[in-house]
């Protein structure tokens, strides 16, 4: 997800995907052909245009963010993030932002509120808008040990890591989906997007899988994306730190063990943070996105249909469900010197949420389609740290997916009303009801249509 110290929009934007031909489906499911956005009235815009807006460039390294301009607001009317209501539903909210007050200072929620596309991306890669301190399990990477952070760079880590993350993410994701296989109905979020991401990098650590529910529930107890440190988590590995160096396999802990800047292995310390690293992005954000990305696809069973006869289209879906629905709608920056109207030492709110449905950047904003052909790169992150959060996550959604699609293929919502999104920082569904299996058919007339049993081996 959004890595703490990345910074999106630096360097030259990603190179739209081409548009796959339209799968067979009904017309609702079917992506449409490119068009320009629907004005909505609260958003301010023009007249459709007859093409697809593109993408504005972002700023050169040299050139600073600068603020859209400041809009005063009614006096007793300005609208807040904390106003009754946008917890459930914050779109309308947003659309009154982008249109109206594309920079504004929301004084109950206490930050500068930045709505639109182009002023978040412009605003994240702005260098006097810092991202939040690393926790301690970071710390190394900044003071004191700069070999951790020459390591994680290193072309050796970097070309290893994607393939051991893989491997332990697909073994993980078949393991959770087919403990579900002789269930009919489940909750995804709770039995499989909640463990995916911590029993995955459980996985690629090499640990073996009864370590996982420990390490899950120090994940909740402490760890998060930015390297929160627990002292169990050192007592966890250090019998494996140990044995790792005396017996390195292919595992990312070996990895980690026999990693050396300047001649020298790192140290169990911080071996131990990099590990808390990557279960600290497996951790809930993660799991928030994955839970929303199946939601989305359930949600457009023609669109998942396709995607199961096509599984090179999941990372366009992923892409898609990152920017319409992200797992967080707000990324906090302190202003490191004055900005416009912006003070030194404020707090500025890059809405996500509403950046990713702006219909200056995207047609038919509030659409889930999964064949998009660009559907942008806010939620994605890179800058001066090795962070595989961005890297995790996409594979947990993509290999998450395929376990599911191979091991469960009637998956389908369960029929009735759909849990709805929750949450204003984070957002996701916190229940994903599901039906596994199609009803199993009862009667004489329903054995004389299915036939005699099928034997194995004949």
């Amino acid at each position: 997800m959004l890595c703490p110290h990345g910074l999106p929009g630096e360097g030259a934007p990603a190179a739209p995907r081409a548009a796959p031909s339209p799968p067979a489906g009904p017309p609702s499911e079917r992506p449409p052909p490119p068009s320009a956005p629907s004005g909505h009235p609260s958003d301010g815009q023009p007249a459709a245009s007859p093409t697809v807006p593109t993408e504005p460039p972002p700023p050169a390294r040299g050139d600073p963010y600068l603020p859209p301009p400041l809009r005063a607001a009614p006096a007793g009317r300005a609208p807040s993030l904390l106003d009754p209501g946008t917890e459930r539903d914050p779109y309308p909210l947003y659309r009154t932002l982008r249109g109206r007050f594309p920079l504004l200072y929301d004084e109950p929620f206490g930050a500068w509120l930045i709505s639109r596309y182009a002023d978040v991306r412009a605003a994240l890669a702005d260098p006097r808008l810092a991202a939040p301190e690393p926790g301690p399990a970071l710390a190394h990477l900044d003071t004191g040990a700069p070999d951790a952070h020459r390591a994680l760079v290193s072309p050796a880590f970097q070309d290893g890591a994607p393939a051991a993350l893989a491997a332990g993410v697909e073994r993980a994701a078949y393991v959770l989906a087919l403990r579900l296989a002789d269930r009919q109905d489940v909750d995804l979020v709770a039995e499989f997007c909640q463990w995916l991401p911590t029993a995955a990098v459980v996985s690629a650590l090499g640990l073996p899988y009864e370590a996982t529910a420990r390490v899950h529930s120090l994940c909740r107890a402490g760890l998060d994306h930015l390297g929160g440190h627990h002292p169990a988590l050192a007592d966890l590995l250090g019998p494996h730190i140990a044995r790792r160096r005396a017996h390195p396999g292919d595992d990312l802990l070996s990895l980690l063990c026999t990693a050396r800047t300047d001649g020298r292995p790192l140290t169990d310390e911080a071996v131990t943070g990099v590990a808390g690293v990557l279960l600290g992005a497996g951790g809930g954000t993660t799991a928030r996105a994955l839970a929303t990305f199946l939601a989305n696809l359930l949600d457009h069973p023609g669109q998942l249909d396709a995607i199961r006869d096509r599984p090179e289209l999941a990372d366009g879906a992923w892409a898609e469900s990152l920017r319409r629905d992200p797992p967080l709608h707000v990324v906090p920056r302190r202003a490191l010197e004055a900005i416009g109207p912006i003070p030194a030492g404020a707090t500025v709110a890059c809405l996500l949420g509403a950046a990713g449905r702006d219909p200056r950047r995207f047609a038919d904003p509030d659409r889930y389609d999964a064949f998009r052909a660009d559907p942008g790169t806010l939620a994605y992150g890179s800058g001066r740290h090795f962070c595989p959060g961005t890297l995790l996550a996409r594979l947990t959604a993509v290999h998450g997916l395929r376990a599911l699609l191979d091991v469960l293929p009637h998956l389908r919502r369960v029929p009735g009303d759909r849990p709805p999104a929750e949450g204003l920082v984070s957002r996701s569904p916190r229940t994903l009801p599901v039906r596994l299996r199609r009803p199993a058919p009862a009667g004489p007339q329903a054995i004389a249509r299915r036939g005699p049993p099928r034997v194995r081996g004949r």
